[in-house]
């Protein structure tokens, strides 16, 4: 126990984005992670599920939406708590939660907004604040940040906001791709997660329709060029002091790394990465940089690409609220380095409070 009593955990799940089911995977493996024969003397879990809507439900049924009692679309309308007053979040519900642990990946979670509304509870949260949430969400922000620290990251464009109705700026997009940028290139929405709205592009008759499917996602649209790499991933978690957790390479069978590899793929986990020793030392100070840079802590997955030809290290991006599913990397990688789940979740909740 924590300071002579059980410390209650607020766990948020679900959300408004295209990443809900994954939230729903993850917070399954964080809630029994906590209900473990080692958490379950130190904390209580009270669950809250926001619906695709919206909605965000009691934890009575929203734990029985993590035990599997009930599936997430059958949910009845009594169990909706009031959102109508602007402090519904002093509600009998949340009065007992100690502290927040929010697993909504995507918008309106990942990207800051969820920091925003629990900061007025006055409680601590699990993770990082507004600022290194809402950059690490934004991929059109967060390289530029890059670029000015000389961070390296592969060639790249930026779009924002343009008329795709109008044939002029269609065609200049086009051109300016196939200028600046060799195919096969990939164009993502700013503000994504998992993959979603991407497309790998191998030649221009290909180029409009990717840049329509991103646009329906985020009107911000990253272009960025495709080089033969590997996919390194390693795990941050500190604050003041940030620590870093063994490398990680992630081989797949499709195409290019997509949602359904990331999530319903039998990849090829290799942790620690099979890369020299002045690399992998290089590459855990390039991810602390990056983080520091965007005020990201708590805990995050910084993302690389290796150029094969030239093992040149390559900076992706920053997952502030990475997956934690059988499946994902995160619980991985920190497992290799000496913390299986039950450890990290409970590691993360005394990194929060400073213990």
């Amino acid at each position: 126990m924590i300071g002579g009593k059980k410390k209650c955990i607020g766990l948020i799940f679900g959300g408004e984005s295209n990443e809900h089911e994954v939230s729903i995977s993850s917070a399954k493996t964080v809630f029994q992670a906590f209900n473990s024969e080692i958490n379950k003397q130190r904390f209580t879990v009270k669950a809250f599920y926001i619906s695709k809507n919206g909605d965000w439900l009691d934890s009575d049924l929203s734990e029985k939406i993590l035990v599997g009692e009930i599936e997430n679309n059958k949910t009845k309308k009594q169990g909706i708590l009031n959102q109508e007053k602007i402090n519904f979040l002093d509600e009998i519900e949340f009065q007992n939660v100690d502290v927040w642990f929010p697993i909504l990946h995507g918008f309106n979670g990942e990207d800051g907004s969820i920091h925003g509304l629990l900061r007025f509870t006055k409680k601590p949260l699990v993770g990082c604040g507004i600022l290194g949430s809402a950059l690490g969400m934004d991929k059109i922000l967060m390289k530029s940040i890059f670029s000015n620290l000389k961070l390296p990251q592969v060639n790249y464009l930026v779009f924002q906001n343009e008329d795709f109705n109008n044939k002029e700026v269609k065609n200049k997009l086009i051109n300016e791709i196939l200028k600046k940028l060799n195919f096969p290139v990939f164009v993502k929405p700013s503000n994504s997660g998992s993959s979603l709205g991407i497309s790998k592009v191998k030649n221009e008759s290909e180029i409009l329709q990717a840049l329509e499917k991103a646009r329906a996602i985020d009107p911000r649209i990253l272009v960025e060029e495709g080089l033969e790499v590997r996919e390194i991933e390693c795990g941050i978690i500190g604050k003041s002091k940030l620590l870093t957790s063994e490398i990680g390479e992630v081989k797949y069978e499709s195409d290019w790394y997509d949602y359904d590899s990331k999530y319903y793929s039998n990849n090829q986990i290799t942790i620690p990465a099979e890369i020299d020793s002045k690399i992998t030392k290089e590459i855990k100070e390039i991810a602390i940089k990056s983080c520091k840079a965007l005020n990201i802590f708590g805990f995050a997955r910084v993302d690389f690409f290796l150029e094969k030809s030239s093992n040149k290290i390559l900076l992706n991006e920053i997952n502030t609220i990475p997956g934690f599913t059988k499946n994902s990397m995160f619980p991985m990688l920190w497992k290799a380095s000496g913390l299986n789940i039950e450890q990290l979740v409970a590691k993360l909740v005394d990194i929060t409070l400073d213990l």
